[in-house]
């Protein structure tokens, strides 16, 4: 069925059960920002394949809103659906609740799977629907339209061993059960799949790129039940969760249990399925608050550091690699933007350790590189040759840790107007990674420093600065991140960030530049204790691409300091001409 065939079959669905507008967000029962295959409905209804973005359909009129990212993509992929494009954070972009309410008459039914609907989401979209005399239920339309979806995974579940996490399972363990005692609760649920593959140290691959595994996790005073597909489980897992005296039950048989829980006082994190709290609210009290295992995460120990450290070194040399294969053969061969990035891969895998891409390349070339989440498909995708420039935003996952990168680099003449902007976003870059803050220092107060020498020029861009980054987990992570809408975590030492401003001229070229950042402990003064950034990711910017006066004398001496750092990281890792290009490539500016 085409997206528009989709559509058609569930306003009749909705016909029948007498709904008049269907809510289709972006998620899974987990809450997980990218998706398993069977929890796609997003994708599998409109057509629309950027991580973020929901669907609305009425009776007569549909929409989809996403963000900034995915404007130009979204015009592209929905063309020919019926599903017209609202544009997040744009003017004049009604709020989807607003325009709901807008198109269908009072007393009418607003519906979502309340599996895949946040409690936080459903309690927000309730009240406002409330307040408009208007009714939200629960009604998985989907599941009577999509009838052939594949339900069944086959991963393996295996350890993470200590010598990569750095702490046992059991004092994770403890420690959220401090966590629990402080907040009075008897009984905690833990929904999201990177914070239960790092409590209990498993890793999986349900989720393409992400290693996690479909599960959830309860803990009570004395006992610990996970539910997930014991049979996946290796036999490592299995001595292990015995070790520690841990049910393990069918992932299936989660909402049962639930209906046999009375009388407990309940942690659970807001963003926790609706069909969670549905299950217990009546019976229990319910304690709602972030999952203490979120905040404990994003603060990687010594250990999951270092791990951090080698990683970025075997993608660094990776990445030299691919660069000087790059620059030596665009234009002498034939290449496209998909081929680019399977020969990227091809480079990576040949790394110790390695296990897997952490997000799908993002392959650019001229005007595809403004696409901000761009995804070249193997069939048409843009043939490269030697002009103009290309962005290439990519990353790994390693058994020690996971990797993201961007690079941005001239494949031949390139305008004057590019060299500027490529400066103006490296100053941003360099503006960021050299900062000094206080204790208490949220990123949203950080973010203007990567976006300034844009500004001054009435220029932006439509995306976050900083994201969060798991240690062979999920290279999206919270709850950190630096961008404009306000997060109240404050940057702690320990974390891992990304450092990724840019710049997109639609049709002409997309630029990012982006390192990854460790929060670290720089100095305590009478006015406060101060942190700093150290850049983790090692590989060489292009210097032909900069306008050099552009650059401050303090930006230099980063930039020279950096490409130093990336010469003493990688040089014992090169050979022969790939070498020669790189001592080139990394001498001072």
């Amino acid at each position: 069925m085409t997206a528009k065939e989709k559509v058609s079959r569930l306003r009749e669905e909705m016909q029948r059960q007498q709904i008049d507008a269907f809510i289709v967000y972006s998620a899974d029962p987990h809450m997980s920002e990218y998706l398993p295959e069977i929890w796609q409905e997003r994708v599998w209804l409109s057509g629309f394949t950027g991580s973020a973005g929901l669907v609305v359909i009425t009776k007569e009129k549909a929409g989809l809103w996403t963000d900034g990212r995915y404007f130009t993509q979204a015009e592209l992929q929905l063309n020919g659906s019926g599903i017209d494009l609202f544009k997040d954070g744009i003017v004049g972009t009604p709020n989807y609740i607003d325009w709901i309410v807008s198109q269908i008459p009072e007393n009418g039914k607003v519906a979502v799977n309340a599996l895949t609907t946040s409690h936080a989401n459903w309690t927000a979209v309730e009240k406002e629907l409330l307040d408009n005399n208007r009714k939200l239920v629960h009604a998985p339309l989907l599941n009577n339209i999509w009838t052939n979806r594949e339900g069944k995974l086959t991963h393996p579940i295996f350890v993470q061993p200590l010598s990569r996490a750095g702490k046992s399972a059991e004092d994770k363990i403890a420690d959220i059960r401090a966590e629990m005692k402080q907040s009075g609760a008897t009984f905690h649920i833990i929904s999201m799949l990177d914070d239960i593959a790092w409590t209990l140290n498993l890793r999986g691959s349900d989720i393409e790129c992400n290693p996690v595994f479909l599960s959830y996790c309860i803990l009570t005073e004395h006992e610990i039940h996970l539910f997930v597909d014991k049979h996946r489980l290796e036999k490592e897992a299995v001595e292990m969760l015995g070790k520690q005296s841990i049910s393990v039950h069918a992932y299936e048989e989660y909402f049962e249990f639930l209906k046999t829980v009375k009388n407990e006082k309940i942690l659970v994190a807001s963003n926790a399925n609706q069909m969670t709290f549905d299950a217990l609210k009546d019976n229990n009290e319910l304690i709602v608050n972030d999952a203490p295992a979120h905040l404990m995460k994003a603060l990687k120990n010594e250990t999951e550091l270092k791990g951090f450290h080698s990683a970025m070194e075997k993608d660094g040399v990776a990445m030299v690699k691919f660069l000087y294969w790059l620059t030596q053969n665009v234009g002498k061969e034939p290449m496209d933007e998909y081929s680019i990035g399977e020969k990227l891969l091809g480079f990576r895998q040949e790394q110790k350790d390695f296990v897997g891409v952490s997000f799908d390349s993002i392959v650019g070339y001229n005007g595809n590189g403004s696409i901000i989440h761009y995804k070249a498909p193997k069939e048409g995708c843009a043939k490269v040759t030697n002009s103009g420039s290309i962005l290439i935003d990519s990353g790994g996952q390693f058994l020690e840790g996971t990797t993201d990168i961007t690079r941005t680099l001239p494949l031949g003449d390139v305008s004057e107007e590019f060299k500027h902007d490529y400066t103006l976003v490296l100053k941003a870059h360099i503006d960021l990674a050299m900062i000094k803050f206080p204790r208490g220092t949220r990123g949203v107060q950080l973010d203007v420093l990567a976006r300034q020498p844009l500004w001054n020029e009435g220029k932006d861009f439509n995306h976050g600065t900083g994201h969060g980054v798991g240690c062979f987990m999920n290279v999206h992570e919270g709850p950190q991140s630096i961008r404009k809408d306000y997060n109240p975590q404050v940057l702690l030492p320990g974390m891992v960030i990304s450092n990724e401003p840019g710049y997109y001229l639609v049709g002409k070229y997309g630029i990012r530049h982006e390192n990854l950042l460790a929060v670290r402990s720089w100095k305590t003064t009478e006015w406060n204790e101060f942190y700093e950034f150290e850049t983790i990711t090692y590989c060489p910017f292009f210097k032909e691409a900069i306008v050099k006066e552009l650059l401050s004398d303090e930006e230099i001496k980063w930039f020279n300091n950096y490409h130093q750092l990336v010469k003493e990281k990688l040089e014992s890792h090169l050979e022969g001409a790939v070498k020669d290009w790189f001592l080139k490539m990394v001498e001072p500016l």
